[in-house]
C-alpha cells in the first residue's frame, strides 16, 4: 500500500527539511515519493503501478504520495513545477527526481539503479 504523506509525516519519515539544510534521510529504507494531484491525468495513470510496486517490494522499499494541492509548502520545498514528479530516496545518497508519468518498466530499473533495490523474484 503506498502511503498518504503531510507535511508533518514527511519531516518525520522523509527529510526535515526544517531543521536540516544538507539531506539527511531519515527513513529505514529507501522510498519513492509521488508529488500528484487528484485532477492529473498522468497522475491517474502512475497510481496503479505504485501500488503494484509497493506490493511488489514490499518490506524493502517504502512509497509514498504527496497531494500537491493540500501540501503547497511541501512541494515548494522540493521545486515542483509539473506533476507527476516523483523523489527516489536512495537513503546515504542524494535523492533524485524524476518528472512524468513513467511506464512501470522504467520505474523497476530506477529502484534498481538509484535505490539499489534487486527485484524480488516470483515464488
Amino acid at each position: 500500500m503506498t502511503e498518504l504523506l503531510t507535511k508533518e509525516t514527511f519531516l518525520k519519515k522523509v527529510f526535515n527539511f526544517e531543521e536540516n539544510k544538507e539531506w539527511k534521510f531519515e527513513g529505514d529504507k529507501p522510498c519513492i515519493i509521488d508529488f500528484y494531484a487528484d485532477w492529473c491525468g498522468p497522475c491517474k495513470m502512475v497510481a496503479p503501478i505504485l501500488e503494484e510496486l509497493s506490493e511488489e517490494y514490499k518490506g524493502k522499499i517504502d512509497i509514498y504520495k504527496v497531494d500537491t494541492e493540500a501540501e503547497q509548502e511541501l512541494s515548494a520545498a522540493f521545486g515542483i513545477k509539473s506533476i507527476p514528479s516523483m523523489l527516489f530516496c536512495p537513503g546515504a545518497e542524494q535523492p533524485q527526481m524524476a518528472q512524468g508519468a513513467l511506464p512501470k518498466h522504467n520505474l523497476e530499473q530506477i529502484i534498481e539503479d538509484v535505490l539499489k533495490v534487486k527485484k524480488p523474484s516470483k515464488v
